[in-house]
């Protein structure tokens, strides 16, 4: 065993100001007065669902499984209208799919404003729903860091459409 004779043991006291809350039966941290908490991402799972419909029609109609947009209508029980409006959906720059997906959509979109006759151009999209930023606000905001992986896929993406 070593021998810890002629150390020194200090103690490191740390303070950090919060206070506890109960709230449903859970303890919440509280930050103090005057912090700003670090913005959590906030998902639209409305929003979300709509992507993953839309894509999931497109893939059936590409596969086969369904003859046209009335076949997805009958076959999911929606009408063809809807599925029309949510179809354009499958056309959104991948950065705005990824930004949704992971919460990090530019606040106040929602689902009703990109329905039906949203642009199809990528940078008309960046520039409607990213507060008329010429650059994609989502790249460009601090919230957003695209890993190099992701980057290379979403210019290898931005080249294709």
């Amino acid at each position: 065993m070593t021998e810890r004779a002629g150390l020194e043991v200090d103690t490191l006291t740390i303070r950090i100001p919060m206070r506890l809350q109960r709230r449903g039966g859970r303890k919440l941290i509280m930050t103090p007065e005057g912090a700003t908490p670090p913005r959590k991402p906030a998902r639209d799972d409305t929003l979300i669902k709509a992507l993953v419909r839309a894509h999931r029609w497109r893939r059936r109609i590409e596969s086969g499984q369904a003859q046209s947009i009335t076949d997805v209508a009958e076959q999911e029980d929606v009408t063809v209208a809807y599925v029309c409006r949510l179809l354009p959906l499958t056309c959104l720059a991948p950065e705005i799919v990824e930004a949704i997906l992971d919460g990090r959509q530019p606040k106040g979109l929602r689902l009703a404003e990109m329905l039906g006759n949203g642009p199809l151009d990528w940078d008309e999209q960046r520039v409607n729903w990213c507060s008329g930023s010429t650059r994609s606000c989502l790249l460009s905001s601090p919230v957003f860091t695209p890993t190099p992986a992701r980057s290379a896929t979403v210019d290898h993406m931005r080249r294709a459409g």
